[in-house]
């Protein structure tokens, strides 16, 4: 058994430096990592920022620390925080095997990095610069401080498109990509009450921020041509919420299909997998992303992807055939995924478990004994 410390400020996303308060962070990519860890066997402690503290108190399956950031108009905590309580902790804390940090271009990975390198991995997603402030910042951070003061750091990539950009900057860049997990044992235990094998209903699904640059509304565009050519069976379901949402509601009247595009507003895991996990497809539209885990998430529940090529999970859909990557993808590529829906949603089912938060775990304890023997 290994006693694991994940340090991951940042929880979810928030596209402004105000954080939005949630119920619960029970249902975030690094709480299911967690989950992984113990699933397996391993103590996992978690340390976040105190900004992204629910706003409700709930017992946790793990032990899950909030710690205070600091100067947050210069470190903003929705994309570069600061918690100088973290070095007290590492130095007080030295029964840990193995300490995962989140991204290179973070206050705590450096930190992490210098107080104790042999046991730290930084587990990357960045594939560019960070915007903040022209990339000024991202550029010295990556030329100068990761170069010289984190030469030591092990890294390991969450994506191939990942592991070129870092290359370029660190020296011990792992092989090995780890994606973002899903608990399965979760996600099957929702689907037994309708029946993993249920049969797919004729329904697309959009689970996304309703903010501009996720396009939702081109999807609603290319679903209404879809609807329109003899496909008027059809549903979209779309799960989340944001600025647009009044905006989209507008064109879905617009257009005359409130029967048909559902908004379900944000929902908890419990109740958005059955919904992905009887659709026929995943559409995504976005114009910038990174690893997005509802699209791990679709694949896990057996959903075929159809994305454009941005989100950096892209890539393994291509090559597995977990669905359709196309930039320009259109009305006619809902009737290709609905077409070969069978074969696709065979291939997810058979990828699934390399998704599983359970391997993911295993992965990383994997790349340190390997790191540790090499």
């Amino acid at each position: 058994m290994s006693n694991i410390l994940i340090v991951n400020p940042i929880l979810y996303t928030a596209e402004r430096n105000t954080i939005p308060k949630v119920s619960s962070i029970k249902d975030t990519m690094i709480y299911t990592l967690g989950m992984g860890f113990v699933q397996s066997g391993h103590q996992v402690t978690l340390i976040a920022a105190g900004d992204y503290r629910p706003d409700k108190d709930e017992a946790y399956d793990f032990p899950v620390l909030f710690l205070k950031t600091v100067c947050k108009k210069l470190f903003m905590p929705r994309c570069f925080p600061y918690m100088p309580a973290l070095r007290g902790y590492l130095r007080e804390h030295g029964e840990y095997d193995l300490i995962i940090t989140s991204e290179v271009f973070a206050p705590c990975s450096y930190t992490a990095v210098r107080l104790l390198p042999e046991k730290t991995v930084v587990w990357h997603e960045l594939a560019g610069h960070n915007r903040m402030l022209h990339r000024l910042p991202s550029l010295f951070w990556y030329h100068v401080i990761a170069r010289f003061l984190m030469r030591k750091a092990y890294v390991i990539p969450r994506s191939e498109a990942a592991h070129a950009f870092i290359g370029q900057f660190m020296r011990h860049v792992s092989d090995t990509v780890i994606d973002h997990g899903i608990d399965l044992q979760k996600l099957d235990n929702l689907l037994q009450i309708q029946g993993k094998d249920a049969p797919k209903q004729n329904r697309f699904v959009v689970v996304s921020q309703l903010i501009p640059r996720k396009r939702i509304s081109n999807t609603i565009k290319q679903f209404a041509l879809f609807y329109e050519n003899g496909n008027r069976d059809y549903q979209l379901y779309v799960i989340g919420d944001g600025d647009e949402k009044e905006a989209l509601q507008r064109q879905v009247q617009e257009i005359g299909l409130t029967e048909s595009v559902i908004f379900c507003g944000k929902l908890s895991h419990e109740e958005m997998f059955p919904i992905l996990a009887s659709a026929k497809a995943l559409l995504v539209s976005t114009e910038r992303d990174n690893n997005m885990v509802s699209i791990s998430e679709s694949i896990a529940a057996g959903t075929p992807v159809v994305t454009t090529s941005v989100p950096y999970n892209a890539f393994y859909i291509k090559r597995e055939r977990l669905g359709i990557v196309a930039d320009d993808w259109d009305s006619e590529t809902l009737v290709q995924i609905c077409r070969n829906n069978a074969e696709y949603a065979a291939n997810c089912r058979a990828y699934r478990d390399k998704l599983s938060n359970r391997y993911c775990a295993e992965q990383f304890l994997q790349c340190q004994r390997e790191r540790i023997d090499g």
